[in-house]
């Protein structure tokens, strides 16, 4: 009988499920790191929310287990790589909670707007306060969302319900999507200048971190109020700090915090600040449905073998997991090319397969192809919620399958329309070895295998450029594992794309990038 752990507080309901599905379910909550690596290597599942910790070390100890299963959406308590490595499928819940995050964000947002903690405790004090707490009416006010997703939607569609003017910063923000959504979309400075009210709803990543910086709040309006149910490290606490304390930005109502548990923040005491401690997924309903979610998910995949919103494993049946891995490998590493190469918002996905890939499930290809394109902006996206991430930014998503033709038993070829009108294309295949392949580039024909660490570049094919390339390569002690290349035509473009031993910092490609007849310089990890 399958054994799974759950170590963090969960709804009753969950463990009534694994029981009916036949599963053993110990509930052991408040483990120590040292406790919990004592008993994992009992487990086949381990359930959690965010309390629990899933390190290498605690991978490490865990001999039999096969899933963790977040009830939530975050997963920054749990290695992903580790787990990866250990051949555990981490999975999530990443829209059990959406309702009930927006619903705080709205509920925070009018708390703020009406100084309504502050006249709380004013007036069980004993006073009468009326004049102090003077606030400010949302209808007709502009509402900034940085991020339209799954939850920035919801809050667009009731702050829409408030008369609210709703303008929004989201890359992969379609035109049609935000009319379809009754939004208007903007660039950032656009939004941070116009915005009465911003509120976030984007992931934490390296291109999101502190988007709300010193120099952008500097560029928003003056009496703007800030709202972040999203994550902490998304707003520089101190910047924010310092706007407050200048009149600048009237309030802030934060329920994420860059540390946590905060029990201590310099934003801390501050009276024009509403602070609560990360409650957006905190009602009964959301803890119910992610509660019910994991348990279904877990279970669901220690007894058939299903993946169900796994960040580290496409949604596939173990019958075809051998045939078809290889080719999600390569559809997930098509999509990565594009998506680091790619600086715009993209309006289209077009994706050909051909000869052998045809007859796989194109959906796990598709799925694997979109989590690659996203994830170097959406760090949270994976194989099971990337098409609808892409569909609520208006990506349209198209698929062509053919008969075999060329001298490949078979081929994906994606195609990425971006908003300014021009496409990325990159084309790959798997060999005999199981090794996926990229065989072109920008319509160039190449063999070049996928690596951790390449170094892509388009230059002007002209006698001499490897030669400069590889040697300034060599002057700053980047080793080249290997060099692939190809070419349009003679003297027209050409791409070569280099294997090097570890990362490629910011100085070494801006060096490349102003080498002569170079017209493109990207780092690129797989």
């Amino acid at each position: 009988m399958a054994k799974v752990l759950i170590s963090d507080k969960l709804s009753a309901a969950a463990v009534a499920i694994f029981k009916q599905r036949g599963i053993e379910a110990d509930v052991k909550t408040g483990l120590s790191k040292e406790e919990l690596i004592a008993i994992i290597g009992d487990y086949d599942g381990l359930a959690i929310r965010s309390a629990t910790k899933v390190t290498a070390d605690v991978l490490k100890a865990a001999k039999k287990l096969k899933a963790v299963g977040r009830a939530g959406i975050g997963v920054d308590n749990v290695d992903i790589p580790a787990a990866t490595a250990a051949g555990v499928i981490v999975m999530n819940t990443p829209f059990g909670n959406s309702i009930t995050t927006a619903e705080h964000a709205i509920a925070m947002m009018m708390a703020l707007a009406r100084d309504i903690p502050a006249a709380n405790a004013s007036t069980q004090s004993g006073k009468w306060e009326k004049n102090r707490f003077m606030g400010v009416e949302l209808y007709g006010k502009s509402l900034g969302l940085i991020g339209a997703g799954n939850i920035g939607s919801i809050v667009a569609d009731r702050a829409r319900g408030l008369k609210m003017h709703v303008i929004a910063y989201d890359p992969y923000l379609s035109v049609e999507r935000a009319a379809e959504l009754g939004v208007e979309k903007v660039e950032l400075n656009d939004l941070l200048g116009r915005a009465d009210f911003i509120t976030l709803h984007t992931p934490l990543t390296s291109e999101t971190r502190n988007i709300l910086s010193a120099d952008a709040l500097q560029k928003t309006k003056k009496g703007v109020r800030i709202i972040n149910c999203a994550r902490g490290g998304l707003v520089d606490e101190l910047a924010l700090k310092a706007a407050l304390e200048s009149g600048h930005v009237a309030g802030a109502a934060l329920d994420v915090f860059e540390e946590e548990p905060a029990k201590t923040n310099s934003l801390f005491g501050n009276e024009k600040l509403i602070a609560t401690p990360h409650l957006g997924a905190s009602t009964a309903e959301a803890q119910e449905n992610v509660a019910l979610q994991v348990a279904e998910q877990i279970s669901d995949y220690l007894l058939t073998g299903a993946i169900v919103n796994a960040l580290n494993m496409p949604s596939i049946s173990a019958d075809e997991a051998q045939r078809v891995r290889p080719w999600i490998s390569l559809a997930e590493k098509l999509g990565a090319f594009v998506g680091q190469l790619t600086g715009t918002s993209i309006e289209n996905v077009d994706i050909l397969y051909d000869g052998s890939a045809a007859e796989l499930n194109l959906r796990a290809l598709t799925q694997a192809a979109l989590m690659g394109l996203l994830h170097p902006t959406l760090s949270e996206v994976n194989m099971v919620n990337a098409p609808l991430v892409a569909k609520e930014r208006g990506i349209k998503i198209s698929e062509t399958r053919r008969p075999r033709q060329g001298v490949y038993e078979g081929y994906i070829k994606l195609t990425a329309t971006l908003a300014d009108g021009t496409t990325r294309r990159v084309a790959g295949t798997v060999f005999a070895d199981g090794r996926p392949r990229l065989i072109q580039a920008k319509d160039i024909n190449m063999d070049a295998e996928f690596a951790p660490h390449m170094l892509y570049v388009i230059n002007e094919d002209k006698p001499g450029f490897i030669g400069r390339l590889g040697t300034l390569l060599g002057e700053a002690g980047v080793n080249i594992a290997n060099f692939n290349l190809g070419r349009s035509a003679p003297g027209a473009d050409a791409i070569a794309l280099v294997e090097v031993d570890g990362p490629l910092d910011g100085k070494v490609l801006g060096a490349i990038a102003r080498l002569p007849l170079v017209k493109e310089a990207k780092a690129l990890v797989f």
